[in-house]
């Protein structure tokens, strides 16, 4: 996408914004970001190579891996990830590393038999193989293996739950680790005595490893009562031998300084700060002063569009804290809490970043001058065919025109619907990556 020129009206606002996203993508894409870590680690070992991996960048990892590691040093695997999320295969590059689709948010059986296939092929290492670990957000769902005593339909009842309630990312993935035969680093503990070393793309606040994914390859400092906590906190169900397990500790993860991990390792090699940072630098390179607010953003989808709309307001009525013309961007894990409806009304479609819109959209109330693009970078927001979408200071009033009130579609959840109306869904199909949120406000 070439780079825009500078913005002088509301004319080219849009795809100014959309070009910060792409370079926000672009950044955490793994052929870029994967290639410094993968030329070491082919110079280091020369043995076994096994590949394991999760996540909605699993796919296009495991075919980064594939271009970058030498066609002569043993690679074989297999990694999971998202229905419709296998990047293309370029013509003439052999696959060693096979790539199986599961259901996200909620798992399904695919997901199921991949993680049974993984715990398989990590029995029987010797401490003369690498396991090399692909690791991005999304593994949670893709990566199921229900602790025992909870069946498949235990643990997608469970997932729907957490997804509605408004549980932040943190405590969904302690409940997941605890109720999991693979996560919460139990993964790595089942490739002893190999070494582990793991490649992941952070989509979560703080760039926790043991959150992403839910930590299958890193040691798990949560505990069962902690676990339990977040399910009462939300009035979530267990079958009473699961629930009588939490409560005796029976299904404590292996914790980080478990001697298992000792010789494992970690690197990160795309994170939201660093897709911020190369967007930010993208719009200094078009004229425009750009803030990077944070990467660690989470809350209410609705009330974090507040917060922004206050300090565009502020921007642009006061000049304070920023002088304009100004990008603000931020980043992290917002959550949508679903509001019960009424018996047979329409259900909401949307996902975090169009609800973020939404709320934004109401609090600006037509701020003049004031532009945004909220989207998720793995090119789908929530389950929907959107990445996100877009607004600027006549969005309300070309709703109102339309018949569209933007509290209705807040009280029932249904960004989607609202922002396809107007024509400003930002849609880009899967990205093969996921860093996270992403959001851009344009103050003229």
């Amino acid at each position: 996408m070439p780079l825009p020129t500078l913005l002088p009206d509301a004319a080219t606002a849009p795809d100014f914004l959309r070009h910060l996203f792409h370079v926000a993508v672009q950044r955490a894409q793994p052929a870029h970001c994967m290639a410094e870590h993968v030329r070491a680690l082919a110079a280091q070992h020369t043995g076994r190579t096994l590949v394991l991996g999760a996540g909605k960048a699993a796919g296009a990892m495991a075919q980064a891996l594939e271009q970058q590691w030498p066609a002569d040093a043993p690679l074989s695997g297999l990694v999971v990830t998202r229905y419709g999320h296998t990047p293309p295969r370029p013509a003439g590059l052999a696959q060693r590393i096979e790539v199986v689709e599961a259901a996200h948010p909620v798992p399904d059986a695919a997901g199921l038999a991949a993680a049974q296939r993984m715990l398989a092929l990590a029995h029987g290492l010797s401490q003369d193989d690498l396991v090399l670990c692909l690791i991005s957000g999304g593994g949670s769902a893709l990566l199921t293996l229900p602790a025992d005593g909870l069946t498949l339909a235990d643990k997608q009842r469970i997932n729907q739950q957490l997804l509605a309630s408004g549980a932040g990312i943190g405590e969904m993935n302690c409940v997941r680790k605890h109720l999991s035969q693979i996560k919460g680093g139990r993964l790595a503990a089942a490739c002893a005595p190999a070494r582990v070393v793991t490649l992941a793309i952070s989509d979560v606040p703080g760039d926790d490893p043991s959150t992403i994914a839910s930590g299958p390859t890193v040691g798990d400092a949560t505990t069962c009562a902690d676990a339990l906590a977040i399910l009462q906190r939300y009035r979530i169900a267990l079958p009473p031998a699961v629930h009588q397990a939490l409560v005796d500790g029976a299904l404590e993860t292996p914790q980080p300084t478990d001697p298992v991990f000792a010789s494992h390792a970690l690197h990160l090699v795309a994170t939201p700060r660093q897709s911020l940072e190369a967007a930010a630098s993208a719009a200094r390179a078009a004229g425009i002063a750009a803030h990077v607010l944070s990467d660690e953003v989470e809350g209410e989808s609705r009330e974090v569009g507040k917060v922004h709309a206050a300090l565009a307001r502020a921007v642009a009525l006061h000049g304070q804290p920023f002088a304009r013309p100004c990008v603000l961007l931020s980043g992290g894990e917002t959550t949508v809490t679903l509001r019960p409806q009424p018996a047979g009304a329409v259900k909401g479609r949307g996902g975090r970043a169009g609800e973020f819109c939404l709320g934004l959209a109401q609090a600006l109330q037509g701020q003049p001058g004031v532009y945004a693009l909220a989207a998720d970078t793995d090119g789908i927001d929530g389950v929907e065919d959107n990445a996100g979408a877009r607004l600027g200071p006549d969005t309300l009033a070309r709703a109102q025109a339309l018949g569209l009130k933007v509290d209705d579609h807040l009280d029932r959840n249904d960004a989607y619907r609202y922002f396809a109306a107007l024509g400003d869904l930002v849609v880009t199909g899967p990205t093969h990556t996921n860093v996270n949120d992403f959001r851009a406000l344009l103050i003229l």
